[in-house]
């Protein structure tokens, strides 16, 4: 696949940070979401050089005016798109554009979410509403057919998955194993090891099909986390990049895109519009999925990680577990996908794009293995990779193609 070179945006940034807060995953001591944005904005500051006062452009989910009072600046660009988990993959994607543009150079993307702690903080302790009042109509009315929470929804999903390719639960659950085996690379996942929470460590496949009902046929196993986490990147221009010490991984694609809101008006159930932001970001970079050699994709339940792994185009329909299944998502594997966890064993705070992004930096920089975010074997080679994040009930998506520096 190529764009003949057409497309000036594709490499007009690069990731020159990633960093997260202090403290993450099940935190004893209830922490707010502002704590969380704040901790690793200032991590990100310090592992970068670049000065807080130096930001011009702030992104997040409704945080930016709050944030930029916070950290004192008055800054060229903000943007608080928020449409669930792939927020942040339309942040880079955006800032991109804005760098181009030549409206800003340096470009913060920020997350925080107390997704475990606003259970402790009480109400009005989280930081995500999807609008005003208890409940909107569309939520009035998917409920009278069974959708009221996001494991209910995507339930539907993986049984219609099911019906049509002819797969077991079991398939699924390999998504799940394969993901804890990477959690046991990464002293900071929530599932590291049972020293750091009483079920963490490794599992097997009878554990994940044998753990307690969520939703038929989702059990807690083939469910996220919910937790606590802040992370925050830095997207900058090829002049900025050149004058830090810091590796650059450069933004060679991007898109967005949705299929609907309400997942009653979800054409179809084993579908998402990760097919057609995946399509713009490979043709930005000028790639295919045959290029990619690692991908960070979106797992709030193990039917998302499958259905993205085929709507990207890294496995034939019906056939996305197979890439975990097979061995070759694991480690060890030549493609391996969500090595810090994922939504499933490292952490979930409720929108999961920010750790993608995170991760994906890490490996195409060089440093995904210092013993604090990654023991020995964490680090992998790949030089490109895939970004997709999922927001909603599958509804939107934003998907990144990124390189490592030549």
């Amino acid at each position: 696949m190529s764009n003949n070179g057409s497309n000036k945006l594709s490499r007009a940034a690069a990731i020159v940070g990633a960093a997260e807060a202090n403290n993450i995953g099940f935190l004893k001591e209830p922490v707010t979401s502002l704590q969380l944005h704040i901790e690793a904005i200032k991590n990100l500051s310090d592992q970068t050089g670049i000065p807080i006062n130096k930001i011009d452009g702030v992104f997040s989910t409704g945080w930016s005016t709050e944030l930029c009072e916070h950290l004192g600046i008055t800054p060229k660009y903000i943007d608080t798109t928020a449409v669930g988990g792939c927020s942040f993959e339309m942040h880079v994607h955006h800032a991109l554009g804005a760098i181009y543009a030549g409206i800003i150079d340096i470009a913060l993307i920020s997350h925080g979410e107390n997704g475990h702690s606003a259970r402790k903080l009480g109400p009005g302790a989280s930081n995500y509403s999807a609008g005003a009042g208890k409940l909107s109509p569309a939520n009035e009315m998917t409920m009278a057919y069974g959708l009221g929470s996001a494991a209910s929804g995507y339930a539907h999903s993986m049984v219609r998955h099911m019906h049509r390719y002819g797969n077991t639960r079991e398939d699924y659950a390999h998504i799940a194993k394969v993901t804890r085996d990477w959690a046991t690379l990464n002293p900071r996942a929530a599932m590291y090891s049972k020293d750091v929470h009483p079920f963490g460590g490794p599992i097997t496949l009878e554990q994940i099909e044998e753990s307690r009902l969520i939703t038929w046929p989702l059990t807690i196993l083939h469910c996220c986390m919910v937790a606590d986490h802040g992370g925050a990147v830095f997207v900058v221009s090829p002049k900025v990049a050149a004058s830090l010490s810091t590796k650059p991984v450069w933004i060679a694609g991007a898109g967005e895109s949705m299929s609907h809101g309400n997942m009653l008006e979800m054409e179809d159930f084993t579908r998402t519009s990760a097919s057609k932001s995946a399509a713009a970001a490979y043709n930005m970079a000028g790639l295919g999925p045959a290029d990619m050699e690692m991908a960070q994709i979106y797992d709030s339940f193990t039917i998302t990680a499958a259905m993205t792994a085929e709507m990207i185009g890294l496995a034939p329909a019906g056939k996305g577990h197979e890439l975990w299944k097979s061995g070759r998502a694991a480690p060890g594997g030549d493609l391996p996908i969500n090595t810090n966890g994922g939504g499933l064993s490292f952490n979930h705070s409720g929108m999961y794009g920010m750790p993608l992004l995170i991760e994906a930096y890490r490996q195409l920089s060089g440093t995904a293995e210092d013993g604090v975010n990654g023991d020995a074997g964490k680090q992998q080679s790949a030089r490109t990779c895939v970004v997709n994040g999922t927001g909603g009930s599958l509804s939107t998506t934003g998907t990144l193609v990124l390189v490592a520096d030549d």
